[in-house]
């Protein structure tokens, strides 16, 4: 089924003693604002964890097969449009290969790709399968309060080679460094186009399955390295028309997040929190939420 309706979305989840999304270029530490001290995740790092949750609920099988992947190479996943269709690509002599076939070939690649006809991809590399504009978008998203990188050794009782090993006596020892944030509480704010929907096939089935995605998706993507990640309040309000009828802000300045407990001790756990909702007035933004 199409969709009909707008919605958008305030998705709050926690860490504790763990690295969320570490950045690889300051040594894998916690991403933080350098001038609140706010930790933060990037919208990729979530739709990542949503990609892995769906592609091992779904076997990796059409029309649930997802594009960007561990390992994947999208020349090699753009060709395969181009088989399916009885296209011959070594007969095209274009730089980029699919020259008037490449609005079927991008068709194809939403029916077949779940992460494509919901987030969008641009696969106008050498074979050309088009851009696609995907109906969810994220936002970053950041710590509700100021969060501390807290720096740990770390010891491995082994060594990699016969050389390392001698020059240490036999001791066989290997130092090394991680990184966790002691307790984070962030939040993320969503939108999903039903007009960029209808352009890739995206359907109220396929939402529903992204809801289940975010509440799930920490459950089913595990590290030692990210300690202990939970998914804590899921927000959708969903509009009554195409376009909706309330700006997103609005919506969203509604849902707070609050310390509830000593304010001169740092958080350690989702209890110190309240999460409340204003829905006063949302008749007459003509909208409703639902929240899971």
């Amino acid at each position: 089924m199409d969709l009909s309706k707008r919605y958008d979305f305030v998705y709050f989840f926690d860490v504790k003693d763990g690295n969320p999304n570490g950045d690889p270029d300051a040594g894998n530490l916690p991403r933080i604002d350098a001038e609140t001290g706010n930790g933060l995740v990037t919208d990729v790092c979530l739709k990542r964890k949503v990609r892995n949750y769906i592609g091992l609920l779904k076997n990796e099988q059409p029309p649930y097969e997802i594009y960007v992947k561990e390992k994947a190479i999208l020349n090699n996943q753009n060709a395969r449009a181009y088989q399916a269709l009885g296209i011959d690509l070594s007969k095209d002599d274009g730089k980029r290969k699919g020259g008037d076939k490449v609005d079927e070939a991008r068709v194809w690649m939403c029916k077949n790709f779940y992460d494509i006809r919901a987030f969008g991809a641009v696969m106008s590399i050498a074979i050309n399968c088009g851009q696609v504009r995907g109906p969810i978008q994220i936002t970053f998203a950041r710590s509700v309060d100021q969060v501390i990188a807290s720096e740990h050794s770390i010891t491995r009782m082994a060594v990699a080679t016969e050389a390392e090993a001698e020059k240490q006596g036999g001791d066989n020892r290997t130092m090394g460094r991680k990184f966790t944030v002691p307790y984070g509480l962030y939040r993320a704010h969503g939108f999903v186009s039903a007009p960029l929907a209808k352009q890739t096939g995206f359907s109220q089935e396929d939402l529903e399955l992204f809801w289940e995605a975010l509440q799930n998706m920490f459950d089913n993507d595990r590290s030692a390295a990210r300690g202990l990640m939970s998914a804590r309040r899921l927000v959708i309000f969903e509009h009554y028309s195409l376009m909706g009828n309330a700006s997103a802000q609005d919506l969203f300045e509604r849902v707070r997040a609050q310390r509830i407990t000593d304010l001169g001790k740092a958080a350690r756990d989702f209890s110190d929190y309240r999460i409340t909702l204003d829905d006063s007035e949302l008749k007459k933004f003509k909208t409703f939420v639902i929240v899971e």
